[in-house]
């Protein structure tokens, strides 16, 4: 059979990766130059680190991981009022979690990829004829690929469902969040070995120190209007004005290009129409408020390249899944940014509670949702 693949992100790599080991033809059509070196540390586990290891990726996964002690919430003065444990925390998942900036988890799949499998960049989808029988699609350069199937795995923005399934499939929920990377040895100093927030209302910066010397630093902020703006650095920079501690400093080094998007789920009716399916966050993106996109991207990835013959059996395995995390998604929007300072101080008593045996392991459950087992 042969495939092709709407976007080089996690989801698509890791089907590529299966398909390609599996002896299908596949084309990876990425609208981007190169590999994207924006994006934000992640906090891995779940379906995603259980497809790695059966993919043989673990080892190089954990050596591109970190393994922070703490997430802490710092005041405006950075005097710290809370935290998470992430050790406690790894423990309810029974250790099987690491900490990875999500470039990486990309670079871990693009290595040694099937001969199989061809990566082409630059090369976005144009045009889609789905018929019962296969698929054409058009690409940027021109050029057209014909096949049997056709998956889109472009994302929360994907040009395969505005094609394929119409548009209006987009959920704001109230967030905007942008991610950068730059260096300032006084920053690191302070954040090395931890995940550093700020404890504040509204609106959030967060940081980590990475091992060759950077800061990877992370925002999201309150807005009920989820247009994008023109210029992401300008508005990083108007939106997070004011605000103490290290931000500052943070924002001083936002540059020109960077990381920037709503907070957004996607919910449609049906992920595949005759030869064109969709995966990852293209059609059940949970946001960053679940906070394992990453991992059911390749959870995902994974099942679905069980049943290319039975699509419908793919998203009846899927679907509950996914729509299980949107809904622990909604359910946290107040307390991942408290909106008010009664909230903000409500969190903090509940991570103090974190702490307890037997609630940590409630509480892990509720940020996480259900476990997932992959079938094969």
């Amino acid at each position: 059979m042969k495939v092709v693949v709407s976007g080089a992100g996690i989801a698509g790599l890791t089907l590529a990766r299966r398909l390609g080991a599996a002896g299908h033809t596949v084309v990876v059509a990425e609208r981007a130059p190169g590999p994207r070196p924006e994006g934000y540390m992640i906090d891995f586990f779940g379906p995603g680190y259980d497809v790695a290891d059966r993919l043989g990726l673990l080892p190089r996964v954990h050596e591109l991981g970190y393994r922070f002690i703490e997430a802490g919430y710092h005041d405006e003065t950075g005097r710290r009022r809370a935290g998470l444990n992430f050790e406690r925390f790894a423990q309810t998942l029974d250790g099987r979690m690491t900490s990875i900036m999500r470039p990486d988890v990309e670079r871990v799949l693009r290595e040694d990829l099937p001969p199989s499998v061809r990566l082409r960049y630059a090369a976005a989808v144009r045009a889609v004829d789905n018929r019962a029988d296969g698929v054409s699609v058009a690409l940027a350069d021109g050029s057209t690929e014909e096949a049997d199937l056709l998956v889109g795995a472009d994302g929360i923005h994907s040009t395969v469902r505005r094609l394929v399934f119409g548009e209006g499939h987009v959920r704001h929920l109230g967030f905007h969040t942008a991610a950068f990377t730059f260096t300032d040895p006084q920053v690191h100093a302070l954040v090395e070995g931890r995940f550093c927030l700020t404890d504040t209302v509204g609106r959030q910066v967060g940081c980590y120190g990475l091992r060759d010397g950077r800061v990877a630093a992370f925002t999201v902020h309150r807005t009920d209007d989820p247009t994008l703006p023109a210029d992401p650095q300008a508005a990083v920079r108007e939106a997070y004005a004011g605000m103490g501690w290290i931000v500052p400093r943070v924002l001083s080094h936002c540059p020109p290009q960077l990381y920037y998007d709503q907070v957004a789920q996607v919910v449609l009716p049906r992920w595949h129409k005759d030869r064109v399916v969709l995966v990852g966050d293209a059609c059940g993106a949970v946001s960053l408020l679940a906070g394992q996109g990453a991992s059911l991207g390749m959870g995902g990835a994974f099942v679905l390249a069980d049943h290319l013959d039975d699509l419908s059996a793919y998203e009846r395995r899927w679907r509950p899944v996914v729509e299980d995390k949107q809904q622990v998604a909604r359910n946290g929007a107040r307390w991942f940014l408290p909106s008010t300072t009664t909230r903000l101080r409500a969190r903090r008593v509940a991570m103090r509670l974190a702490g307890l045996p037997w609630i940590d392991r409630r509480i892990a459950v509720s940020l996480v949702g259900k476990p997932t087992a992959l079938i094969s």
